[in-house]
């Protein structure tokens, strides 16, 4: 089965391109298209998007709480995507915040845009640049740090999580730790149920917040 896609975006153009590129791909199908965020709950309800490549800036509703949205009330909601203009943008951030699951700047090359929505309906990377991490980590506060300190991980899951924060696979981390893939998604289920994070994008943004890991 193809990858589903919906696009949200407020410029026609930036729709049109995505969908150029995408289309092209045997293992992509964009499935419908809006242009606010107020349409997003209804569409996703409607034709089940795997993914949802969203703008973060559009004049109704914007990108932060479409996804809100989205999680909140759909059931087993798609990967959302969020897709913009600039990286070091607070939005961006918020978006992350809110539960979206990855990261592409508009300017990015078709073959980056196709290989994050592989990424993203895989669940399996974090796509994660250095501007929202450091934004993460100016967000830090001693609740988080606490909130940390009260998930009590182990010290194998604090590494994993650390290498999560470098935007590494499970294969990627296995590599490191020179243990088997299904040791580490066993880590990270529990670095994620320790932590209370619906993915690895909110554990990530946890790990910056509480100081574990610092950009760079």
């Amino acid at each position: 089965m193809p990858i589903s896609v919906l696009l949200v975006d407020d410029e026609p153009l930036v729709r049109a391109g995505l969908r150029a590129i995408l289309e092209a791909q045997g293992d992509i199908q964009v499935v419908g298209e809006a242009s606010d965020g107020a349409a997003v709950v209804p569409l996703v309800r409607q034709l089940r998007p795997d993914v949802v490549a969203m703008d973060v800036r559009m004049p109704l509703l914007d990108g932060i709480e479409a996804t809100r949205a989205v999680l909140r009330t759909v059931q087993q909601p798609p990967r959302i995507l969020v897709v913009t203009t600039f990286e070091n943008d607070e939005y961006v951030y918020e978006a992350l915040r809110a539960g979206a699951d990855g990261f592409l700047l508009k300017r990015a090359r078709p073959a980056e845009i196709v290989h994050a929505v592989r990424l993203i309906a895989e669940g399996e990377s974090l796509l994660f640049p250095a501007a929202v991490r450091a934004l993460a980590a100016e967000y830090g506060t001693s609740a988080a740090r606490k909130a940390l300190d009260r998930a009590a991980l182990t010290a194998r899951e604090t590494a994993v999580l650390r290498l999560m924060a470098r935007g590494l696979s499970n294969a990627e981390i296995a590599a490191q730790l020179i243990v088997g893939t299904e040791t580490v998604k066993s880590h990270v289920s529990a670095v994620l149920a320790k932590l209370g994070a619906r993915d690895r994008t909110q554990a990530v943004i946890a790990a910056y917040e509480a100081g574990l890991v610092v950009p760079g």
